[in-house]
Protein backbone atom coordinates (compact mmCIF):
# COMPACT_ATOMS: atom_id res chain seq x y z
CA UNK A 1 0.00 0.00 0.00
CA UNK A 2 1.01 3.15 -1.05
CA UNK A 3 -0.02 5.34 2.37
CA UNK A 4 2.29 7.52 4.87
CA UNK A 5 3.54 5.73 7.54
CA UNK A 6 0.88 7.31 10.63
CA UNK A 7 -1.58 5.61 7.78
CA UNK A 8 -0.36 1.87 7.72
CA UNK A 9 0.20 2.33 11.58
CA UNK A 10 -3.46 3.19 12.43
CA UNK A 11 -4.74 0.23 9.90
CA UNK A 12 -2.41 -2.17 11.71
CA UNK A 13 -3.86 -1.25 14.93
CA UNK A 14 -7.77 -1.28 13.52
CA UNK A 15 -6.50 -4.87 12.40
CA UNK A 16 -4.51 -6.09 15.83
CA UNK A 17 -7.63 -4.46 17.67
CA UNK A 18 -10.20 -6.08 15.67
CA UNK A 19 -8.38 -9.94 16.55
CA UNK A 20 -8.71 -9.19 19.95
CA UNK A 21 -11.60 -10.83 21.93
CA UNK A 22 -13.92 -7.97 22.77
CA UNK A 23 -16.14 -8.16 26.12
CA UNK A 24 -19.20 -6.39 26.27
CA UNK A 25 -20.30 -5.07 29.79
CA UNK A 26 -24.20 -3.76 29.96
CA UNK A 27 -24.50 -1.61 32.20
CA UNK A 28 -27.11 1.38 33.28
CA UNK A 29 -26.29 5.52 32.45
CA UNK A 30 -27.01 7.95 35.12
CA UNK A 31 -30.59 8.93 33.03
CA UNK A 32 -31.34 5.46 33.29
CA UNK A 33 -30.70 4.78 29.40
CA UNK A 34 -29.22 1.14 28.84
CA UNK A 35 -25.90 1.08 27.88
CA UNK A 36 -22.88 -1.52 26.60
CA UNK A 37 -19.40 -1.14 26.88
CA UNK A 38 -16.91 -3.09 24.57
CA UNK A 39 -13.92 -3.62 26.38
CA UNK A 40 -10.80 -5.52 25.29
CA UNK A 41 -8.57 -7.67 27.81
CA UNK A 42 -6.59 -5.50 29.16
CA UNK A 43 -9.58 -2.62 30.01
CA UNK A 44 -11.59 -5.56 31.37
CA UNK A 45 -8.57 -6.22 33.56
CA UNK A 46 -8.25 -2.90 34.81
CA UNK A 47 -11.64 -2.94 35.15
CA UNK A 48 -12.26 -5.95 37.21
CA UNK A 49 -9.85 -4.80 39.53
CA UNK A 50 -11.14 -1.36 40.40
CA UNK A 51 -14.74 -2.78 40.60
CA UNK A 52 -13.17 -5.47 43.03
CA UNK A 53 -11.20 -2.75 44.87
CA UNK A 54 -14.64 -1.06 45.51
CA UNK A 55 -16.95 -4.28 46.55
CA UNK A 56 -18.59 -3.18 42.97
CA UNK A 57 -19.90 -4.60 40.10
CA UNK A 58 -18.21 -3.52 36.78
CA UNK A 59 -21.49 -2.64 35.85
CA UNK A 60 -22.18 -0.53 38.58
CA UNK A 61 -19.13 1.09 38.16
CA UNK A 62 -19.13 2.12 35.07
CA UNK A 63 -22.61 3.82 36.06
CA UNK A 64 -21.05 5.46 38.74
CA UNK A 65 -18.09 6.50 36.23
CA UNK A 66 -20.72 8.38 34.22
CA UNK A 67 -21.18 10.97 37.05
CA UNK A 68 -17.35 11.84 36.41
CA UNK A 69 -17.06 15.44 35.08
CA UNK A 70 -15.25 15.46 32.32
CA UNK A 71 -12.29 18.32 32.33
CA UNK A 72 -11.48 20.54 29.15
CA UNK A 73 -8.00 20.75 27.90
CA UNK A 74 -6.52 23.65 29.57
CA UNK A 75 -5.74 26.00 26.28
CA UNK A 76 -2.10 26.69 25.56
CA UNK A 77 -1.00 30.31 25.54
CA UNK A 78 0.37 31.13 21.91
CA UNK A 79 4.06 31.21 21.73
CA UNK A 80 5.38 34.41 20.43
Amino acid sequence: MDLPDDDQGFLRDLIKVSRQKTHHVAWKDRDGTGRQTALNQAEVVKLNILAQRLGISKAELLRQAAHIPVTKPVAKPPEA
